[in-house]
């Protein structure tokens, strides 16, 4: 394992978790679960008792630097990088390879999203330990897949093959085509079918794997970013992010490559994307409720997801199925089946607050 690395992408903006998740501090620095830890910090830990600490990179938006070096210390120089620019995942991933090729020329890469939950950690080393010893003996690229458990237009989803891609891997299969968050009626039919996952976006695959993928289907990307020394300036860094393309990995290179395979996770997976999911993995009382942070007191209410600052209480009567969001200057209250228009209330609230500062 001394070539195994981790680049853990931490750039997201979390607005589907507005108003405790924002531009000014997005999901993956906040403690969405309760758990006393932020979920960088949950998937920093995880990722530390896999590979050698400074093994581990946390790509993020340039505002965010500071923030992720305070979430988790003494890091080296080369560990946080910080993007001028968003532009997607396959951009971000080309960054931290680019680093890493300077580093580990043999490295292994594990690719994370860092605002994931995971739910059995043995289960899930166990499973990146058989991904990286599978790519380290075939050029192949590994995704991992979690089992749907209903037809949530959130995910991805990935159609896999039926027969094992190795005769001693039942759960590992050869990848026939990537669906982005399809609508209800098409996700029922995958579930139904038994042959998809959803994409847990977790990706393993070797440095060279990784290049040549690039460099096949990405090649714009590959020439700008793979051309970066270690002591990159600024300027030149902009440069590159500004003239790059904004794809994902999986629309640049999932999509298009004959050698990904999923491996069927056990270890139990939720991207918590919205407050529907949130209240689905978090535990609830015996009226169903989830209360993530503060404290509650219920009256004839139940099914509700509660989120509220530390040492405040909320006192909730007759909600069934229903948001309870606050920060220190707003509350929201909305059904959870109508969390759709979260984004019309941060709009919303934004304009507000701009025509009163005039």
């Amino acid at each position: 394992m001394n070539h195994l690395w981790t680049i853990i992408m931490a750039g997201g903006l979390g607005s589907r978790f507005w108003p405790v998740s924002g531009v000014d501090c997005p999901k993956q620095f906040i403690d969405v679960i309760g758990v006393g830890r932020s979920m960088l910090q949950l998937t920093f830990e995880r990722f530390e008792k896999i590979c050698p600490r400074e093994h581990i990179i946390i790509v993020t938006g340039e505002p965010y630097v500071e923030r992720v070096r305070e979430q988790v210390p003494d890091l080296l120089p080369y560990q946080v990088l910080g993007e001028p620019l968003r532009r997607n995942t396959a951009p971000c991933i080309a960054y931290a390879a680019s680093v890493i090729a300077h580093l580990d020329p043999e490295a292994t890469l594990i690719v994370s999203p860092s605002d994931h939950a995971i739910f059995h950690y043995e289960r899930f080393f166990n499973d990146l330990q058989q991904a990286v010893e599978t790519v380290q003996e075939h050029e192949w690229i590994i995704t991992l897949g979690a089992q749907p458990v209903k037809p949530d237009t959130s995910y991805g989803y990935i159609q896999f093959r039926e027969q094992p891609s190795l005769p001693e891997a039942h759960n590992l299969h050869k990848v026939v085509t990537f669906t982005e968050k399809p609508p209800v009626e098409m996700a029922r039919q995958f579930i139904a079918s038994g042959e998809f996952f959803w994409n847990a976006g977790i990706l393993v695959w070797r440095l060279p794997v990784l290049r040549q993928a690039y460099n096949t289907y990405l090649p714009a990307i590959a020439a700008s970013f793979f051309n970066l020394s270690l002591d990159t300036d600024h300027s030149t860094l902009e440069q590159v992010y500004s003239q790059s393309e904004a794809i994902s990995v999986d629309n640049g290179i999932m999509e298009k490559a004959g050698n990904v395979h999923v491996l069927a996770a056990s270890f139990g997976w939720s991207d918590v994307e919205t407050w529907d999911s949130l209240y689905g993995v978090f535990r609830h009382d015996k009226d169903d409720n989830a209360v993530v942070n503060g404290e509650m007191l219920a009256y004839d209410t139940r099914n509700c997801v509660v989120i509220i600052p530390e040492g405040k209480t909320a006192v909730l009567e007759g909600l069934d199925g229903y948001i309870v969001a606050a920060t220190d200057d707003t509350l929201m209250i909305c059904r959870r089946k109508s969390e759709e228009l979260i984004f019309k209330f941060a709009s919303d609230v934004e304009l507000k607050k701009l025509i009163e500062n005039k």
